[in-house]
């Protein structure tokens, strides 16, 4: 939320400040190497969300069927 509100309030000169900071902070070689971590563990979240998801899944039919075994 807060991150989308802070996006529409930068304009396109200041993100190409922020990058130009970015760049010469880490350097060419070691931006790459970032954003490849970055990805793997975006990767990463949304396969435990999906874990996650399924197990809910899995725990709410299982609820079902003895409710039903039940009446």
């Amino acid at each position: 939320m807060i991150l989308s509100i802070l996006l529409f309030a930068l304009g396109m000169p200041e993100i190409l400040l922020i990058a130009l900071v970015v760049l010469l902070i880490f350097g060419g070689k070691k931006i790459p190497e970032l954003m490849r971590g970055l990805g793997k563990g975006v990767n990463e979240f949304k396969k435990g969300m999906g874990d996650v998801e399924n197990e809910f899944n899995k725990a709410t039919t299982d609820t079902k069927k003895e409710d039903e075994k039940k009446a």
